[in-house]
């Protein structure tokens, strides 16, 4: 479990706050949803989780252990990052996933390490691109290769920051699926930030709306109101449901 609690960050001593008491609980399985503005916090805030950047106050927390003072091998084995933009180099599928069990093995893999990597190729089903050069795979592809790097470290949490902004609506579907599958198939925790509102309800169990370095609420999609999307986004929705399905639709009336 994550445990985020007043946790607040400025790049240094004399400019403004950009994190500011932020609190955060993410239960193992769970896939949160950051949402905010450009601007709000959610980058820096995954750049503070993964240890990029130092907090100046607060604490980071995982299943009771400080994520801030460990090394990074085992903050590696704990915590996988999947960035929005990826570029592999001219590495076969296989090798880039390898790389994620760098954690592991140091300077040679083992059998134990080529066997693992097999075992999640097979399990995304993408034993038939082991020996493709990565690169010159679709972005949604590139994607998936991606996802299964960061299995391979083992974590317990998945960080993603914008996983659908560069794809298309089918390499969208694709790698929402698979976060979802991750998550209960694997037991991980996801956190991830997204700009779709309606892509978040299809596939968030928590939602955490940021605004001026702060969450301002936090909760399940109960939460989802107009009046929330409202005051964190300054933007006018409505709110339907078709057979039990929340919708958003963009465009509400102005009171």
């Amino acid at each position: 479990m994550l445990e985020i609690k007043d946790l607040s960050f400025r790049y240094s001593r004399h400019s403004p706050m950009v994190l500011q008491g932020v609190d955060l609980v993410l239960k193992d399985g769970e896939i949160g949803i950051l949402l905010g503005k450009n601007g709000s916090g959610k980058t820096t805030l995954f750049k503070n989780i993964l240890c990029i950047q130092k907090p100046q106050g607060g604490s980071i927390r995982f299943d009771g252990e400080d994520l801030l003072k460990m090394k990074r091998q085992e903050r590696a084995r704990r915590v996988a990052y999947v960035p929005q933009s990826i570029h592999f180099g001219a590495l076969s599928v296989f090798d880039t996933v390898l790389m994620g069990r760098v954690s592991y093995f140091g300077y040679k893999a083992g059998k134990e390490d080529e066997d693992a990597v097999w075992a999640i190729l097979r399990d995304m089903r993408l034993e038939d691109y082991a020996a493709r050069n990565v690169e010159q795979l679709s972005g949604g592809e590139r994607q998936k290769i991606a996802i299964a790097r960061a299995l391979a470290q083992e974590p317990r949490l998945l960080v993603f920051d914008e996983p659908t902004g560069n794809l298309d609506i089918a390499n969208e579907q694709l790698i929402l699926s698979e976060a979802q599958r991750v998550a209960k198939e694997k037991n991980i925790g996801i956190l991830t930030s997204l700009h779709d509102l309606n892509q978040a309800l299809d596939l968030g169990d928590r939602f955490f709306f940021m605004k001026d370095g702060q969450i301002r609420h936090t909760g399940g999609p109960e939460i989802v109101t107009e009046a929330v999307i409202r005051e964190i986004f300054d933007a006018e929705v409505r709110i339907v449901e078709i057979e039990g399905k929340k919708i958003i639709i963009n465009g509400g009336q102005k009171t």
